[in-house]
């Protein structure tokens, strides 16, 4: 039988007395704060090795699109040459963006808070700690000089960086008068700054959805139309109570409020069933009949489409669709009895608009792509197909993997790169100019489903599950502390 070792918690962890847990703990705080103070020194070195000079010897004219030199940290740290941060994210398994933030962290932190960054590197200071001074320095307003961020660095070391955010956030006040770094807000002013604000907005809070299926909406109007608004309101909601509603006051309010809404908008519920797209459901504001001929249709203004994704199956000629899906903006959980209570709402008219099938293969002629494969390309990668990156296919370019060639025709030669839903994939602005003027390359090895290569060879796949390293570490040999045993396979 092999003794082979294995790391504490794979075996025998569960014999370890009570202190031997705490030492295990506590060795493994020590190495997870020790590892996180290397890799802040790697991503520096790593900025070390793509300075803007690497751009400039990479080509003697700038074309459009390609790279640049990237500010990622305060004055006096050194720029970076911009596509360095995709590589170190992938192979960290977070996005560029995230990438970029650590990167800059480091730079921010070895050169304008030198103090604090020796404390990180003698493990005085938990790297996380760091990072959070070295945030609130890089996105100071106004943006503090490195004079400036010196004294910030000073206070915090001398406290080994136990400072709290509101003290922090005090601080760099402090620290912006300390050096005269602030401007005139004439926004301030208490007699007359009003005059240089305007307060009206309309908010509806899309990132916190209640339980019940509700949204917050927050809004600053004029008064003529608030009390335009209330008035209609609250005709609505007596109107409710008169057709016998039961729902209090305030709930036929806020239903009042969905009705005026939708008098001006047009509703489109997309369904989507692995490789088909059951689009239906266009809802498009109209009156009702009503007795009252003085009040007219009014005609939709503008359109909000909704997709909505739920599971489908056939059962003879009839579709049957899950309870659940989910909602293609912010994916978010949905119900199917919450879509069939938009369309039932009055004023609405559906329609059932054709069935896409995300399997078919579309091809246009020419080199832009069309409405029909754009939404195809989209329903199908759902989010930019780049290692990680979760930008949402909508706000995306839709890629030719293979280059379209503009000569072809000309040359009389086969076009290496076409139109076709196989040859197309959705991408972010910045992940397309990365492929494009960079060495990452990508292939299509099936209908959603990419193989991504980086410019050091490391490769991934990228699928509507997620990212999978296909080049994954071996597992380190973590050594046991000091009087903990070691566990063994039997």
């Amino acid at each position: 039988m092999s003794e082979e070792l294995l790391a504490p918690g794979a075996g025998e962890v569960e014999d370890l007395s009570a202190a031997e847990l705490l030492a295990l703990a506590r060795s493994r705080k020590s190495a997870e704060d020790r590892a996180a103070a290397d890799l802040l020194d790697v991503a520096a070195r790593w900025a070390d090795l793509h300075p803007p000079e690497s751009i400039h010897a990479a080509a003697s004219f700038t074309v459009p699109g390609s790279q640049h030199e990237e500010p990622i940290a305060g004055e006096g740290a050194p720029l970076v040459a911009e596509f360095c941060c995709a590589e170190l994210g992938t192979v960290l398994g977070i996005t560029s963006t995230a990438a970029k933030k650590l990167i800059g962290h480091a730079l921010e932190l070895r050169h304008r808070l030198t103090r604090l960054w020796a404390q990180v590197q003698a493990g005085q200071v938990p790297a996380w700690r760091a990072r959070a001074v070295a945030d609130t320095t890089i996105h100071s307003t106004p943006p503090l000089t490195p004079e400036a961020a010196g004294f910030v660095d000073a206070q915090v070391a001398a406290v080994a960086g136990r400072i709290g955010t509101a003290q922090l956030d005090r601080l760099v006040a402090e620290t912006i008068k300390r050096y005269d770094l602030a401007t005139t807000d004439p926004t301030q002013d208490p007699e007359d700054g009003y005059l240089h604000v305007d307060p009206r907005h309309v908010t509806v809070d899309t990132d916190d959805v209640h339980y019940a299926g509700t949204m917050r909406i927050e809004a600053e109007v004029d008064i003529a139309d608030a009390l335009d608004l209330d008035r209609a309101v609250t005709h609505h909601a007596a109107t409710q109570a008169a057709l016998g509603s039961l729902l209090p006051l305030d709930a036929r309010r806020a239903k009042a409020l969905g009705d005026l809404a939708r008098t001006q908008t047009a509703l489109e519920l997309a369904f989507a069933d692995g490789g088909v797209q059951w689009s239906g459901f266009e809802a498009r504001s109209a009156r009702t009949s009503t007795t009252d001929e003085s009040e007219p249709n009014l005609p939709a203004a503008r359109q909000v489409v909704i997709h909505a994704h739920l599971d489908a199956s056939f059962s003879g000629d009839t579709t049957v669709f899950g309870p659940t899906g989910r909602m293609e903006n912010g994916r978010r959980l949905v119900l199917l009895d919450q879509i069939r209570s938009w369309c039932a709402d009055s004023r609405t008219e559906v329609t059932i608009k054709p069935v896409i099938d995300l399997n078919s293969e579309l091809t246009a002629q020419g080199y832009k792509v069309p409405a029909d494969i754009r939404e195809q390309v989209q329903l199908r990668d759902r989010m930019c197909v780049f290692p990680f990156c979760s930008r949402p296919a909508r706000r995306c370019d839709v890629d030719h993997i293979i280059p379209w060639d503009d000569d072809a025709e000309a040359e009389g030669r086969p076009q290496p790169g076409p139109t076709t839903t196989s040859n197309l994939a959705c991408l972010c602005r910045f992940h397309h100019r990365l492929k494009t003027h960079s060495a990452w390359r990508y292939a299509m090895t099936a209908p959603g489903a990419y193989e991504w290569t980086s410019p050091h060879g490391h490769r991934y796949r990228r699928d509507h599950t997620g990212t999978t390293d296909l080049d994954p570490p071996e597992p380190p040999d973590v050594a046991a502390p000091p009087g903990v045993p070691r566990p063994r396979r039997r």
